[in-house]
């Protein structure tokens, strides 16, 4: 057992190691987007298809917690593994080299590190709005967001929270900077498994765009939606 803790430890250790857990962590978030998305655009279904999702996933008990944990354990991976590549990358490259290539990366590349920051954010500031609910009293002692048989009114708590304005804002920006991290990571994910090559780049460039506009343009109808008055 003990070596085999060293061996993954030196495995991580290598720029190589450190790709591949980047990759593999993406490929975990991405995952949990798609899965996320299909069950929070159940809200254009109506309040008893959204609520009877929420209580499906609630009716699992510890098991969602250690979902959310394993979330915030996956989201912490993958961005320390990303910017320790981004700190050896910067050591190893001569001043004119850097230069050179920051001029040559896209922008999507070029915020990587910030929009990663800036998206755990707000994973941690969702989880406290919807989740934990203490921000603005959606787990309230009178009951305003409860169903009549005890259930949590997720619809009316998802209605309520983005008609507030800097909620819907902030939700917005966050998915945003997560259009320009996907674009850029679901190719570059490509190139770390290996299946990259000169012909296909510019076709997972594409795929990396085209997944970034579903997956964010699908979160973002849920705001807008209710900002103008389509759900209520």
């Amino acid at each position: 057992m003990k070596s085999l803790i060293l061996a993954v430890l030196r495995f991580y250790a290598s720029s190589i190691g450190k790709k591949i857990v980047v990759a593999l962590s993406a490929l975990g978030l991405l995952g949990f987007l798609v899965g996320h998305l299909a069950g929070n655009l159940l809200i254009f279904k109506g309040p008893d298809a959204i609520n009877a999702y929420a209580a499906q996933l609630h009716d699992l008990g510890g098991l969602l917690w250690v979902a959310r944990i394993g979330l915030l354990v996956l989201v912490g991976v993958h961005i320390a593994a990303t910017l320790q590549l981004a700190a050896a990358n910067r050591a190893a490259r001569p001043q004119e080299y850097v230069v050179s290539a920051t001029l040559r990366a896209t922008r999507s590349s070029r915020l990587m590190v910030l929009s990663g920051l800036t998206i755990l954010v707000f994973v941690i500031y969702h989880l406290l709005h919807f989740t934990v609910g203490n921000l603005h009293g959606f787990y309230d002692a009178d009951g305003a967001y409860r169903l009549e048989d005890g259930r949590q009114n997720v619809y009316k708590m998802m209605v309520d929270g983005f008609r507030v304005w800097f909620n819907s804002g902030f939700y917005l920006l966050a998915l945003g900077l997560l259009a320009s991290h996907l674009s850029h990571g679901v190719s570059s994910l490509f190139q770390t498994l290996g299946l990259t090559t000169p012909r296909t780049r510019p076709l997972f460039r594409l795929a990396g765009w085209g997944f970034a506009v579903v997956i964010c343009g699908g979160f973002a109808s849920i705001p807008v939606a209710v900002l103008a008055g389509l759900l209520k």
